[in-house]
């Protein structure tokens, strides 16, 4: 099992910045393939990034950037010039070294963290 927390959202105005966190416990963080996704009221789970075991990253919109310490079994998600249409929920999800861009392969999922950006 792994345990997942995600924090540091909050309300900001548009063209602010966020950094999210998500601690992870339970296993082996090292081996992880980590990956944040959101989902907006009414949508669907939308994948944002993710981040191999090693470091590798998968291209984000230049507004974001995804990455990790595996010393403190954290994966991070630095998000600039915030957008009223980045409001959403996100979550981080953890799963067995291959990073995917689809929600459905991973295993382990966070509680949610509320990103608010005000126009």
């Amino acid at each position: 099992q792994v345990q997942l927390v995600e924090s540091g959202g909050g309300l900001v105005q548009a063209g602010g910045s966020l950094r999210l966190s998500c601690a992870a416990s339970g296993r082996t963080f090292s081996s992880a393939a980590m990956g944040w996704f959101r989902q907006a009221p009414g949508k669907q789970r939308e994948f944002v990034a993710a981040i191999r075991p090693s470091g590798g990253s998968t291209p984000v919109q230049g507004r974001f950037t995804i990455s990790r310490d595996n010393a403190k079994n954290t994966v991070y998600l630095q998000m600039n010039s915030l957008r009223p249409e980045d409001t959403a929920v996100y979550y981080c999800a953890a799963r067995d070294r291959y990073y995917s861009t689809s929600p459905d392969d991973y295993d382990f999922w966070g509680q949610g963290t509320q990103v608010t950006v005000s126009s």
